[in-house]
Formats: structure tokens, sequence, C-alpha cells
């Protein structure tokens, strides 16, 4: 989702250009409402107002730039998230308002890569606050027991050592309060917290709900209930 931050420039742009010419037409010049410049202005700025309500607080549209959640998700794919469910976040805040849930095993979630937060990343959440996390030959233990994994897509079958990476054997891990451990389906081209570390709940963005394009690809996004 590296492309979100290029596409808010554009969109805030836009936004503050509509503002401008919305206080210009209406308190500078005083245009009459019948007038043509103000019947074009007005209703594209009513238009821009209720759009970035809905973006900020309710659902936002994402698109899909990497493999690594492959073959849930793939590359191309034009996703719509609920950004309200893990709660609403205050603009240009930290703060998160009316929290309905918490993210739950088994969920694909939208956040904002903590390396990197002008980064939109989507993965699943495998780890959640006070699990233990371990991976064994590519095989995820939580709190000892192996997790059932009927989404998972290998496309390497080669085993590492975790002295030469993380990918296929990590931990094991306590994960954090208030912190989840997340992994990409493609569990063998993912940069996800076997490289960089647990996912803070303030960076999350949303839980991903249903791919709307292309229209051969249009489906609900599955979460799986993970014991």
């Amino acid at each position: 989702l590296g492309d979100v931050y290029k596409r808010q420039i554009i969109y805030w742009s836009l936004f503050v250009a509509l503002t401008i010419g919305e206080i210009l037409v209406v308190f500078v010049f005083k245009l009459p409402k019948k007038h043509i410049v103000r019947d074009w202005v007005e209703p594209a700025f009513e238009a821009i107002i209720i759009a970035t309500i809905i973006r900020t607080f309710v659902i936002q549209a994402f698109k899909i730039p990497t493999s690594s959640m492959e073959d849930t998700l793939l590359i191309g794919d034009h996703l719509i998230a609920n950004k309200f469910i893990y709660g609403t976040h205050i603009p240009f805040t930290d703060k998160i308002i009316l929290k309905i849930t918490k993210p739950k095993r088994g969920d694909v979630v939208i956040f904002r890569y903590p390396k990197d937060t002008k980064l939109m990343f989507i993965k699943r959440c495998i780890g959640l606050p006070g699990d233990i996390v371990e991976i064994k030959d590519k095989k995820v233990y939580i709190n000892g027991k192996e997790l059932k994994e009927p989404y998972i897509y290998h496309k390497d079958m080669r085993i590492f050592p975790r002295d030469f990476t993380p990918r296929d054997n990590f931990g094991p891990v306590k994960v954090p309060e208030n912190s989840y451990f997340v992994m990409g389906d493609n569990r063998d081209f993912s940069l996800d917290s076997r490289f960089w570390g647990f996912l803070e709940y303030k960076y999350l963005r949303g839980k991903a709900w249903f791919v709307y394009w292309p229209p051969t690809r249009w489906k609900i996004i599955k979460h799986y209930r993970l014991n």
C-alpha cells in the first residue's frame, strides 16, 4: 500500500484548493448563489467535505502493490477497509476513540508501517498481547501449540536456520501489551513482524473488508477465527 502517501498529498491538495475557492466565492467576492462559478465550486466543496468525513472515519480504498498477501490478495487488487472497527483516529494525533473491538487472531489488518509511517501495510494478525510466538521450520506455534493456517502460501520450500534469517525459524518471543504480531500470507516473501518487530495498536488503521476491483476478483475478505 506504499502509494497511499502520494494519493494523500493529491487528495489534501485538492481539499485545500476547494476550501480556498469556497472562501473566495462566498466571503471575498460574495458571488450570488446562481453565479456559474459558485454553482461549480460549492457542490465540489460539499462533496469533498463528505468524502473527507467518510475516508477519515468510516471507510477507505487501498491498492495492493506487492505479493506479500498472496493468494488471499493479489498485486493490483483494490480493496475497501473498515476504518472505525478498531477505533477512530483523531487526525494528526495518535489518539483513538470509540473502539468497537480489538484485532482478533486471523484478522487481515491495515496499518502504518512502524519504521516509516508514510507507508501503509496489510498483513494478517497472528499473535495477540501476551502470546508466546515461535516459528519452527515455517510452522507457527502460539503458546506452544501449532497454529493451523489454511490461508498460507509458500513459494520457497527451502528452510533456513534462525542464525541466517528469521523467516523460517524465529523466537520464541512474547507479544507486549497493546501490540500484535502480524505476518503476510505469502510467508516466504513478506516483510512483517519477523523482521521489524511488533505492531503497536496506535498504528492500526482498519480491517480489510472486500475487494472491489478488478471485477473478476470481487469478494469479501475472509478473516479466519484461529484458536
